[in-house]
């Protein structure tokens, strides 16, 4: 490097903070270390739930915005829809949402995932999304092949 480029680095502004990844850092904070999520579902049931994953939108939101992986993204939806479902189950789901901290895993992959403004994605993420993806077919595929045998056993004997 030059003289004359160490010079303009050294008389560059510092960067401005980046007020949309601390406003989505002040909220994983409140409601993962500050336990406004488990509270929210202790308090008002399902609604609750709702409401902190409605909050919890906001960095996926961001991730959106700056271009993100779709894989990324869908990862995100993911971490917010197991903390929603983990958290409707009575009693159980209030102990979930303590343990599972959504908001701050999805705060950590924006965080370690941007890189000067471009959000890269990770080879994890289709993996994580490919298995959401077998277990959501299983899901729907259970019920289905449950009846139809219900069916055969009823009708075929």
């Amino acid at each position: 490097m030059s003289g004359q480029q160490l010079d303009r680095l050294e008389r560059a502004e510092p960067d401005q903070p980046d007020r949309a990844l601390e406003a989505a850092e002040t909220l994983a904070l409140w409601l993962d270390n500050r336990f406004v999520d488990p509270l929210l579902g202790f308090l008002l049931p399902g609604f609750g739930d709702l409401l902190a994953s409605a909050l919890g939108l906001y960095p996926v939101l961001l991730a959106w915005q700056r271009r993100a992986p779709k894989t990324l993204v869908a990862r995100m939806l993911l971490n917010l829809a197991a903390d929603a479902a983990g958290g409707a189950i009575p009693v159980l789901g209030d102990i979930w949402d303590f343990l599972f901290r959504a908001h701050a895993r999805n705060l950590k992959l924006l965080r370690a995932r941007a890189d000067g403004g471009e959000v890269r994605a990770h080879w994890s993420d289709t993996l994580v999304v490919g298995a959401a993806l077998v277990v959501f077919l299983a899901a729907v595929a259970v019920p289905i092949v449950a009846a139809v045998w219900l069916w055969r056993a009823i009708f075929s004997g």
